[in-house]
């Protein structure tokens, strides 16, 4: 067994100072949703080569993940499946129903003989193996990974589509995962869709916060890691002394069940990203960096706190240069969804009616 020594950490840097968002209604739902689905794929990419890491192993590749670290930056499964619930969500809506779901997942991936479905998680490999087995859901999300941020990674669009609306957006991606999730993995996609769309007509990250808590269960895995990270992200920001690795380390030893083999835990994933949000006070770029070099589920967490941070602060929010390096998805795990971009979502979600627009206190 050989033992490595972890190097040392990087000279303490402050978390720069989060500038004052403009007033909610200075944003518009529009560029509130691009913001969302933008910096959903954002994360991921950022995120993506940082999957599975440690943190010291993140430092001791490339110091502090600040910005992309891949010649040719490209999402993974998060954003694809993100882009096929949001289609789902935009042919269906509210009238949204567990068969409709089931339909799109024989029509879009199961059915198909296309692959390889290359960096597809655990729980949605074995939604689709029962799926072609012939199994129908609920059946079809037991499999041994139905705890996973499988749902959580792609639940954004639920709540850009019902923004100021937090249980509305829950319970529709409750209906999105009930084939593929259960117990923890649906509490995870809800907390994340009430999360956005409180996000959506917010200014204030505790808004966001206390929706995602508001739609699970109290005595829940979920509830818990989501109220132990943000606690910790919050003592952190209060400590005079604290650096960004400290609030980092803060965060993640809050949340983190040490040893644990999976990383793709729902309630870990969640708390992380919230914590990462809490940390950052919704600003975007700290948000999705402190995602990031916390390593475990890198790129779904990235993407969890980049879809929460643009939703509250608008498509302008994401530095440029991160933007214009996201394209349309390469189908490389959904290859039906090959060649759609996430803005393009995003708009589809948000049509122009004036009486959708809200404020969340």
């Amino acid at each position: 067994m050989s033992v490595s020594v972890e190097p040392d950490p990087p000279s303490p840097r402050r978390l720069r100072t989060v500038p004052h968002p403009p007033p909610a209604a200075a944003i518009s739902l529009r560029d509130r949703a691009r913001g969302a689905l933008l910096g959903l794929a954002v994360g991921d990419a950022i995120g993506a080569p940082a999957e599975n890491m440690k943190p010291s192993q993140i430092r001791e590749r490339w110091g502090r993940i600040e910005g992309f670290v891949s010649a040719d930056p490209a999402g993974t499964d998060d954003t694809e499946y993100a882009i096929f619930s949001g289609l789902l969500l935009a042919e269906h809506g509210a009238g949204l129903t567990i068969g409709h779901v089931e339909k799109a997942w024989h029509t879009w991936i199961a059915d198909r003989d296309e692959g390889p479905f290359k960096g597809a998680g655990f729980s949605e490999r074995g939604t689709l193996e029962n799926l072609r087995r012939g199994l129908a859901a609920p059946i079809s999300a037991q499999h041994r990974h139905a705890w996973s941020d499988g749902l959580a990674m792609r639940a954004a669009p639920f709540g850009v589509y019902a923004a100021s609306r937090p249980a509305e957006a829950a319970r529709l991606v409750a209906i999105d995962g009930t084939v593929s999730h259960d117990g923890e993995g649906i509490h995870g996609g809800r907390a994340v869709a009430a999360g956005v769309a409180a996000a959506m007509v917010s200014h204030s990250p505790d808004a966001v916060v206390q929706a995602a808590l508001s739609v699970v269960p109290d005595d829940s895995w979920t509830a818990r890691s989501l109220h132990r990270a943000v606690s910790a992200a919050r003592r952190a920001r209060r400590d005079p002394d604290g650096t960004q690795l400290s609030m980092e380390r803060a965060v993640r030893k809050a949340v983190v069940i040490g040893g644990y083999p999976w990383t793709d835990l729902a309630p870990e994933a969640v708390g992380l990203a919230f914590g990462a949000f809490a940390v950052a006070r919704g600003d975007f770029r700290e948000s999705v960096l402190t995602a990031v070099n916390m390593g475990r589920d890198a790129d779904t967490t990235a993407a969890v706190a980049g879809a929460l941070a643009g939703a509250l602060c608008g498509e302008s929010s994401i530095p440029p240069d991160w933007a214009r390096a996201i394209g349309p998805v390469r189908g490389s795990c959904l290859p039906s969804m090959a060649g759609r971009h996430v803005l393009d979502v995003a708009d589809t979600l948000t049509p122009p009616p004036p009486d959708r627009e809200g404020a969340v206190a």
